[in-house]
């Protein structure tokens, strides 16, 4: 029995439950605990965090299970606790919160709040004793505690100066999409943010800046379609580099298949080695595209491991995506994923001096003394050497590579945040649709339309509206515009590759829903959270695309493609002035705004409009999603349907016609996907 037991074990979220035996005193977020910080006039300590955060688990061992720690705590705060995967609202204001005070934000954030829930002092991870100038936890609780007491007017001032902040800020550097009434784009405006991208980008060790290292693939995605429209080669080669170095390095599980989080390292050698839903979905995306544009192998193969990763160890068996595997097993950052090369040896036998070579094991390790796997040696030197072709020995390294998964597989797993995500699943279900129009793996577009099926009989309540977080047979918390916004893109994908117009139906349904609840009609763009939400401060706008897309790019992308296939202009419009109004700061950064940058690069050079209808649209179908067309309005079906402009007033034919339209104005159809590429070659 676990001598504590706090409010958090009535909790559904893993990151939660992992605190519920802590004897701080923990509170879910909640009326509960906001009327009692009220009630009693104590200061909120509210900690967030997420289930697969090394440095979380680490202050919770050093600080939150200690006993007189937690007992101060208790005694001088009303302490929450918030996974910020179930309340991303809360933590997006919070995590502003204290970049504004400290310049600096990640996880575990711990945010000291007013009982009025407004914040006046935070920052990250605390030691337990003072270190490198950064104090204790003790200490920074005995200080608040203290000036809270001593100093409380001054403390309420600054907390109203805080949140004024706050308010002021929201949607900084966005111009106001209400008043522009230029809505082209130049074609040239995309050289510009080429330009930028290639100032931050590395040459040697692909991606963009420095150290921590994540994958952008929303720059990467431009890249590819900078290079479709301009056959500029600098863009190509950059975005293969960061691909293919990322899929060499540690980053990528080479046993295993998937990516872990980022790279601590300029070169990709060391990750973070949480795994998360939302990078595998974005970064199959991006291969998907680049496997369309490229043909390599190599990218058919990523795509096809990373999904068997995701099917392996993060689809439940209701058809949901989980959430994340943890970067810890057994208190252990890594200790899953790496290897001792005697290991290696003793599995591997004769084919282990090779392996060893190639995949970078030594002795003394190249990470802390253990083996992180990475492509690091010459495959065409040593096949050379052994005389044998390159995809001979490939194709003896995979074997070696799945004798080592097998034998991890009786290692202490990484525990899995198995709560299942709105947002986080659409994006899969995305990615799957992408993988399926590259690939043609039928697999593929089945495990999409069967966590569509899922996420609308789960998600959705009676009511019709949808939920943000799914556990347990449980469905909790209001979605939030993320998790519409990527929902209804992934209707649009499934769309595209089923042929199956009730998607449409409900993706014109939801953005209905968003402009209803969502919409900020002054500036034209969308709130985070709906309206009528009680227990926030400030009601946010979030245009930056950092880990995930902006809801609000996403939200551009749907209102235009739906606009024009249910030939509603209010929706291209006002996703033309979203864009208008993000052109200025995504041109200047646009690897921070990268799905903007994609979008208005879009508009600035034409988005085609492609209907194919026949007898035999199935066939033609298929041929063409495998074709690379960065961003097109797509429809097809056997016969006309009045219903879609795109689709009406086209005659019947037993072999399928394409057309090429641009507002509904049609060129001569054609009948084979080849010669529609020529005509798209040509406009």
């Amino acid at each position: 029995m676990a001598a504590h037991t706090n409010r958090l074990i009535k909790e559904t979220s893993p990151y939660l439950l992992q605190h519920a035996h802590n004897p701080v005193d923990w509170y879910p977020w909640g009326p509960e605990a906001l009327e009692r910080a009220r009630t009693e006039s104590k200061p909120i300590l509210v900690s967030i965090g997420y289930a697969a955060c090394h440095w979380c688990h680490v202050m919770e061992r050093e600080s939150f299970e200690d006993e007189a720690t937690a007992q101060f705590m208790n005694a001088h705060f009303v302490n929450i606790k918030i996974d910020r995967e179930e309340r991303p609202d809360l933590d997006h204001i919070y995590m502003d919160a204290v970049q504004a005070m400290t310049g600096s934000g990640g996880w575990p954030l711990n945010v000291f709040l007013t009982p009025a829930g407004k914040p006046f002092y935070g920052g990250t991870y605390f030691p337990p004793q003072p270190v490198y100038n950064r104090p204790s936890w003790l200490d920074v609780l005995s200080s608040i505690s203290k000036a809270f007491h001593e100093k409380r007017t001054e403390i309420e001032a600054q907390a109203e100066q805080l949140t004024s902040h706050l308010v002021q800020s929201n949607g900084f550097g966005v111009q106001a999409a209400a008043g522009i009434t230029d809505l082209s784009f130049p074609q040239t405006l995309p050289d510009g943010m080429f330009t930028n991208i290639m100032q931050s980008a590395d040459k040697a060790e692909g991606g963009f800046g420095r150290a921590p290292k994540f994958p952008q693939t929303f720059t990467i995605r431009f890249l590819l379609h900078y290079y479709y429209h301009t056959k500029n080669e600098e863009a190509l080669q950059q975005a293969e580099l960061s691909l293919d170095k990322m899929i060499a390095g540690g980053i990528y599980d080479q046993a295993g298949g998937g990516f872990s989080r980022y790279s601590v390292d300029a070169e990709w050698l060391a990750p973070h080695f949480e795994k998360m839903l939302y990078d595998n979905a974005l970064l199959v995306s991006v291969l998907a595209e680049a496997y369309a544009l490229t043909g390599r192998p190599h990218y058919r193969k990523t795509i096809e491991q990373s999904l068997a990763f995701v099917e392996r160890e993060l689809l439940s068996p209701e058809a949901g995506f989980y959430a994340a595997l943890d970067a810890d097993s057994e208190g252990v950052e890594g200790k899953f994923y790496v290897w001792e090369k005697e290991e290696v040896t003793a599995l591997l036998g004769n084919e282990a001096e090779t392996f060893c070579r190639l995949y970078d094991v030594t002795e003394a390790g190249n990470w802390e003394h253990r083996n992180i796997l990475r492509q690091h040696g010459s495959f065409e030197e040593v096949a050379k050497e052994l005389g044998i072709s390159v995809a001979a020995l490939r194709e003896r390294m995979d074997s070696c590579l799945e004798k080592l998964l097998r034998h991890r597989e009786t290692r202490i797993r990484p525990g899995l945040d198995d709560k299942q995500l709105l947002s986080w699943n659409a994006l899969m279900t995305t990615a799957y649709c992408k993988a399926y129009a590259a690939t043609g793996i039928d697999n593929y577009q089945q495990v999409a339309v069967r966590n569509m099926d899922f996420l609308l009989a789960k998600f959705r309540s009676a009511e019709g509206d949808f939920h943000h977080t799914y556990k347990a047979g449980e469905a909790r918390y209001p979605a939030f515009l993320d998790d519409y916004a990527a929902l209804i893109e992934a209707l649009i994908h499934l769309q595209e590759i089923t042929a199956n117009t009730a998607y449409l139906e409900l993706a014109r349904e939801l953005t209905r829903l968003v402009e209803d609840r969502f919409s900020e009609p002054e500036t034209g763009f969308f709130f985070f959270t709906p309206t009528g939400q009680p227990d926030i401060i400030v009601r946010k706008k979030e245009v930056y695309d950092g880990a995930v897309p902006s809801g609000n790019a996403q939200m551009a992308y749907n209102l235009y493609y739906l606009g024009l296939v249910f030939d509603a202009p209010a929706w291209r419009e006002r996703a033309l002035r979203m864009c208008k109004a993000m052109e200025q700061v995504a041109g200047r950064y646009p690897t921070s705004f990268g799905v903007w940058a994609a979008l208005i690069q879009g508009f600035s050079r034409g988005i085609p409009e492609i209907a194919i209808v026949g007898g035999n649209f199935a066939r033609i179908l298929r041929d063409f999603l495998t074709q690379f067309l960065p961003l097109r309005i797509l429809q097809a079906a056997a016969r006309e349907n009045d219903g879609f402009p795109l689709l009406a007033g086209k005659p019947y034919t037993d072999a399928a016609q394409l057309f090429l339209c641009r507002e509904y104005a049609c060129q001569k159809p054609v009948n084979e996907v080849v010669a529609l590429m020529k005509m798209l070659s040509v406009v």
